[in-house]
């Protein structure tokens, strides 16, 4: 017989659902829950946590007992209870065709650049105390600590920092003004005048952006 692999996307539906039914649970109480190994539901709540479905928390001090760390436990985000991404995406979607039918395509610029001014204010002081050569590298890794999965490499007379993942794809598909302000942002935050090569929410594979540096003045890294 035959057997039909479940798709990946149901399995994190029903970590998901299991959850919102345990509440803050450890990987290898989900993974005796759903039949796996705690290793393979992990693989799957990393992917949760890229999304914003899923958070992590440390256990209650007076529930820490033996020796070594504390198992981490996987909680759901705000998000994560409102149904998953998609519905925040939803009234994401809702509320900028709001703004822009009461108050004008300016106003949702205006939107778009008070919203990555947060993530650039906390990377300005990281960028200042970062030689010019080496932020490209540094900008990728403190992407990737915000979930963007960023890499770099070098590629002719620059660099591309490539996202791997977008936590607006489907908002920006409509409103890429959301995308355009992060480039701009990336552009100040480096110094440099970038370019947006391609993003996921116009449907290519990853967000690139080209940063023009000398070549051989940043060395190609990936993180994580």
């Amino acid at each position: 017989m035959k057997i039909v692999a479940e798709p990946t996307t149901g399995t994190r539906e029903r970590v998901r659902s299991l959850l919102l039914a345990l509440g803050p649970s450890t990987a290898a109480t989900l993974g005796e829950q759903l039949g796996l190994s705690p290793a393979a539901v992990r693989k799957h709540l990393d992917a949760l946590l890229a999304d914003g479905t899923v958070t992590t928390q440390l256990p209650r001090v007076r529930a820490l007992r033996g020796r070594g760390r504390p198992a981490r436990l996987y909680a759901l985000t705000d998000a994560g209870h409102a149904g998953g991404p998609a519905a925040y995406d939803d009234l994401a979607t809702q509320a900028l065709r709001f703004l822009a039918e009461t108050a004008g395509e300016s106003a949702v610029e205006e939107f778009a650049r008070a919203r990555v001014a947060e993530l650039e204010q906390r990377y300005a002081r990281q960028m200042a105390s970062t030689a010019p050569a080496d932020r490209p590298a540094a900008l990728a890794e403190a992407l990737s600590g915000d979930g963007y999965a960023a890499t770099t490499s070098e590629h002719g007379v620059g660099v591309q920092l490539c996202q791997h993942h977008c936590p607006v794809q489907h908002v920006a598909a409509e409103f890429p003004q959301l995308c355009d302000a992060e480039t701009a942002a990336l552009g100040r935050l480096l110094d440099v005048h970038v370019q947006r090569l391609a993003t996921i929410a116009h449907g290519d594979g990853v967000c690139t952006t080209f940063i023009p540096v000398a070549p051989g003045s940043a060395t190609a890294k990936a993180t994580r």
